[in-house]
């Protein structure tokens, strides 16, 4: 049914929530994972854009602002990778066949472009719940996904905590 599962993770929370998710439903049916890292400047996590209010009075401190900003990058996506085979590690620890890729680009596009190239059965990705303006103006990976996908997607969202 679901042999091939592309699990869309980032460095959030949800991105735990999801891996967890994706893993029991692998054991469950067999399924082998890949674990797909989106890099881009939309993830929360991910480094922020360097401010140049004041290139028009130091032009000279561009350089310097490139470069610790390509320095930040560079750890950024070290860490992402690092997520990605610590959890790899914990899938084929389980029992579940796992591999992982991190890929630049737009997540929404970059996870059905994927997710296509590597025939999956199944996309699993999470929903912040972004609504109305919000998603309007930052877009919204699982609503383009659902949209656009070449598989079946399952959109996984943080439990809600009761309150008595």
């Amino acid at each position: 049914m679901f042999e091939k599962m592309l699990v869309a993770i980032d460095t959030s929370g949800m991105g735990d929530h999801v891996f967890d998710q994706a893993l029991e439903l692998a054991k469950a049916v067999k399924g082998h994972l890949l674990l797909l890292h989106v890099l881009s400047p939309e993830e929360d996590t991910s480094p922020g854009m360097p401010g140049f209010s004041d290139a028009d009075y130091y032009p000279w401190r561009l350089d310097d602002v490139n470069i610790a900003y390509r320095k930040q990058w560079d750890e950024f996506e070290s860490e992402c990778l690092e997520i990605l085979r610590s959890r790899t590690d914990e899938a084929t620890t389980a029992g579940v066949s796992a591999e992982f890729t991190q890929v630049p680009g737009s997540p929404g596009e970059t996870i059905c472009k994927v997710a296509k190239n590597w025939q999956a059965d199944l996309i699993v990705i999470g929903h912040r719940g972004l609504s109305g303006l919000s998603e309007l103006i930052l877009g919204s990976a699982s609503n383009y996904v659902l949209h656009h996908a070449p598989c079946s997607v399952l959109t996984v969202q943080l439990p809600t905590v009761k309150t008595s």
